[in-house]
């Protein structure tokens, strides 16, 4: 328990929990309330996402809002990271209620480059796609030239995140 709230406090602190609020924000009227949740993932629930999505957890744990507008949850917001050329890239996944993206972001990228996946213009090509839809790179989803390891990984880690919120959504508060 300590150890959780060592970490919460961190994250607390961190701007990457700042930059996303901003963004969970920024994407909603401003009558919504948002609130933070760590979410664990249990193994069955996990090896299930990670085979379906082709892509593994970075960590066991995610950090999830609720938002939320007059007492009623309108949709969620995930935190997750992919691991870029050699950095993790902190993204996150809004998703309504019927399991359809609202939006992603680049919340935090490390790399020196292909930074340009944090275009807008880039990642409106995820909205509406949800668990069922292909994320096939040169298909579904442009690649961008000299982003190529970036371009699949989020790519990856927001189907993933997809495919996750269809197994737990039941289980959100």
């Amino acid at each position: 328990m300590k150890h959780t709230y060592l970490l919460l406090s961190f994250l607390l602190a961190n701007p990457i929990k700042e930059n996303s609020e901003k963004h969970i924000f920024s994407q909603f009227s401003k009558e919504i309330n948002i609130s933070m949740h760590t979410f664990t993932l249990n193994d069955r629930t996990k090896t299930l996402v990670q085979n379906q999505s082709k892509q593994v957890f970075y960590r066991d744990k995610l950090y999830y809002w609720k938002i939320s507008k007059n007492d009623t949850t309108i949709a969620h917001a995930f935190l997750d990271n992919v691991k870029g050329k050699s950095m993790p890239i902190t993204f996150m996944v809004i998703i309504n209620l019927d399991g359809s993206i609202k939006n992603s972001a680049i919340i935090k990228y490390r790399e020196a480059y292909g930074g340009e996946i944090s275009n807008k213009r880039w990642l409106q090509q995820f909205i509406g796609k949800n668990n069922d839809s292909k994320y096939e790179i040169g298909k579904e989803i442009d690649g961008i030239t000299g982003a190529t390891i970036s371009v699949h990984s989020v790519s990856k880690g927001i189907r993933k995140i997809a495919i996750l919120y269809d197994h737990v959504k039941d289980n959100l508060d």
